[in-house]
């Protein structure tokens, strides 16, 4: 073929395929794109310049694929507590707080720290609950935890987590994704490029939020300069779980499939002739989309479900919820969706910390436990990991601010703060590390968030600082140059 009968043969090939798009009026662009994709290529600032051979040599790139070794864990659910719960209402008792509320902290214990919202010298709140010892463990919670501790010996708490950021979308961010800004890959994207997908079925990433909105948005589950096909798919609360699936009027099933297939040939064959890995991501979305149609209703669908399940997560299946999130999370790593990220907005508390915490307890409580439970009595919670918690803590002082019709509250709190794990090879019944007796500070078994980010890794097969992307010249990583594997943590 000479130059001019290629360049005829090309301006052919492109016009066939913008009349197809033009004119065809099925719609997949709208149906695979705009329904899995939007938030991705919103949060996507550039492809990456070399990816693993399986995506640029026009493979699977979600093709179930080997950790660096054997991990305990197969799938993550991760209940993500947006706003940062109180520590001091929940898990970690401090009596020394009670005796000295109404006065300052010691200048000595403050040292530096600065708030947003309260002075250093704030009077001091002591704890707003009841704290009891559960279990065979003796694992201490709050009375605001009654269904929780009905599984303390399942649990692993951990007392002395801190991170490097005190607002609230840059702290989101570094938890998610171990980056204060957007444009690097979540855990979940992390996790999904290194282990690859057990569903064709469904999205491997799955995102629910329930709630008032995030302060990190959707940054919190894109995929960054990962290839777009590992960003975190949203499911809606309501409805349709992702729009635009459902096929137009008048389209029949054989129809859509054709279509699908001539779609699917035109972008394999430009996938050979530039090796573009979003193309890859393209493909993977038509089918998915087209295969949505069939899978999202059955799973959305709870009348399967006996009432016993329902009762144990205190689900009514027809309303959105923490409680249908949590059950839909465990019908889907069922299916095979490997990470499944619940957000549930709503814990900062800067006025009135104790109404805060009953109001969230009372919708997230009861499901929290019963996904726990649920999981084990399934044979399921050996190889899921299920990690609960925020982005920060809250201050030992207290937050009053008349001008902002605040009082009673807690401020932004980085250095010290509780979150639990469960399952997935972490060790149950465990209380790791500990706070002063100000809880201002860790005084035992420090874990930064990197390093909790580094054992979640292990947990699922991986050595954090091997699980790397090259990008812009270097190799990244989920913990950046940081992170240390927290042993005692491990089952």
């Amino acid at each position: 073929m000479n130059l001019l009968e290629q360049q005829i043969r090309n301006q052919v090939l492109s016009t066939t395929r913008r009349h197809f798009f033009r004119e065809c009026g099925v719609g997949l662009g709208k149906i695979a794109l705009a329904g899995l994709l939007t938030d991705a290529f919103g949060a996507r600032l550039g492809a990456a310049p070399r990816i693993v051979a399986a995506q640029s040599g026009g493979g699977d790139p979600l093709a179930p694929r080997k950790p660096h070794f054997p991990g305990r864990a197969k799938r993550v659910i991760h209940l993500f507590m947006a706003g940062a719960p109180s520590q001091l209402e929940l898990f970690d008792y401090k009596p020394e707080l009670a005796k000295l509320e109404g006065r300052p902290l010691p200048p000595s214990v403050i040292g530096g720290q600065r708030y947003a919202f309260i002075r250093p010298d704030a009077a001091v709140l002591g704890p707003r609950f009841k704290f009891a010892r559960h279990g065979q463990s003796g694992a201490e919670l709050s009375e605001m935890l009654p269904h929780l501790a009905k599984v303390a010996d399942d649990i692993c708490l951990i007392r002395s987590v801190r991170t490097d950021q005190f607002n609230h979308a840059p702290a989101q961010l570094f938890f998610n994704s171990g980056f204060s800004q957007p444009g690097r890959p979540s855990l979940g994207s992390w996790v999904l490029y290194g282990l690859g997908s057990e569903t064709q079925n469904l999205p491997a990433f799955v995102v629910m939020s329930t709630g008032s909105g995030l302060s990190g948005g959707s940054a919190l589950w894109s995929s960054g300069f990962l290839p777009t096909v590992y960003t975190g798919v949203r499911f809606r609360n309501q409805g349709p779980p992702i729009l635009d699936v459902e096929s137009p009027a008048g389209i029949d099933p054989a129809l859509q499939r054709e279509t699908l297939d001539l779609v699917g040939g035109l972008n394999r064959r430009r996938l050979q002739s530039q090796g573009d890995p979003e193309i890859s991501t393209r493909i993977a979305a038509y089918e998915m989309a087209f295969r949505l149609q069939t899978s999202a209703p059955e799973l959305m669908d709870l009348k399967s479900e006996g009432k016993a399940t329902l009762d144990l997560y205190g689900c009514d299946p027809e309303k959105p919820s923490f409680a249908r999130a949590c059950l839909l999370a465990r019908r889907m790593i069922e299916r095979g969706v490997r990470f499944v990220n619940i957000y549930h907005e709503g814990w900062d508390a800067h006025s009135d910390v104790a109404g805060n915490v009953k109001s969230n307890t009372a919708t997230t409580d009861q499901a929290s436990a019963a996904l726990v439970k649920d999981l084990k009595q399934r044979g399921l919670l050996d190889d899921t990991l299920v990690i609960w918690g925020g982005e920060f803590g809250r201050t030992p002082m207290v937050e009053s601010n008349p001008a902002l019709g605040r009082s009673q509250g807690r401020d932004h709190h980085p250095q010290a703060y509780t979150m639990w794990m469960a399952g997935g090879g972490i060790r149950s019944g465990l209380t790791y590390g500990a706070t002063d007796d100000l809880g201002f500070h860790v005084a035992e078994n420090p874990v930064h968030v990197h390093d909790l980010q580094a054992t979640i890794l292990h947990c699922l097969g991986f050595d954090h600082e091997k699980l790397t992307y090259h990008y812009a010249g270097r190799d990244f990583r989920l913990t950046d140059i940081h992170g240390q594997l927290v042993k005692a943590l491990l089952a």
